[in-house]
């Protein structure tokens, strides 16, 4: 599988994770500024930008242990992360794990999943049934955008990772942990993040007044700063 990464600067080591349908490149303002101060190691996940294609349909799981060989493989050993959404979902499965990562800045940090009301159960019956002899309109009617851009290899990992819920990881988690959470986020709702603030006890929570999901896009400078100030 090819590690496709940017490593730029020098000092302590500080990963970066994207977001899923991301790229490394999507960082581009925070490895221009912390490569300033680290070591800035940017990496594409299996599936997505200049790496290897999924050999299987990988759960968050199997995404953190690669992440946990692919900095091996660099010589890149407890790191600080700045990690966003899907990224954030790695992140807290390898924060939990302990070794991995040092102090980690999750923004748009995905993985709890919300209560299910009538009107989802509802939606997914329907899906099924439609889905028994219209499985391409099925597709087109019920699935995101999302999704319907996924290979049938990546829909089908895409299943595993929104529908796990990372709570009880999150509750292992010893480490500090910032969140940035921006105010206009539609993806990530505010009590996603009120659960891993409750469930990690050396968390913290910066808000992004008039940021949506990509607040260290919208906002490079005030993103930067929060983080920069947390990792230091």
């Amino acid at each position: 599988m090819t590690l496709s990464f940017v490593q730029q600067g020098e000092g302590r080591d500080l990963v970066l994770l994207h977001g899923y349908l991301a790229s490394k490149e999507s960082f581009f303002p925070q490895i221009s500024y912390f490569s300033r101060f680290y070591r800035v190691t940017a990496l594409d996940f299996p599936g997505f930008g200049g790496a290897g294609e999924l050999p299987g349909a990988w759960s968050v799981a199997d995404y953190a242990d690669w992440t946990a060989d692919a900095l091996a493989a660099l010589g890149i050993v407890f790191p600080h992360v700045i990690a966003h959404s899907f990224g954030g979902r790695v992140a807290v499965k390898c924060l939990a794990r302990g070794d991995v990562f040092d102090r980690a800045v999750l923004a748009g940090c995905a993985g709890i999943l919300p209560r299910r009301t009538l009107s989802y159960h509802i939606r997914v019956k329907t899906y099924r049934f439609v889905r028994t002899f219209a499985p391409a309109f099925a597709e087109r009617k019920f699935g995101s955008e999302e999704y319907r851009r996924l290979s049938p290899v990546m829909r089908e990992s895409y299943k595993k990772i929104v529908n796990e819920d990372l709570r009880e990881d999150a509750k292992k988690i010893a480490r500090p942990v910032l969140f940035i959470h921006g105010t206009r986020d539609r993806a990530v709702p505010p009590s996603s993040v009120a659960v891993y603030l409750s469930c990690i006890p050396e968390s913290t929570i910066f808000r992004m007044e008039g940021c949506g999901h990509f607040a260290h896009l919208e906002n490079p400078l005030v993103f930067n700063a929060a983080a920069e100030e947390f990792l230091q």
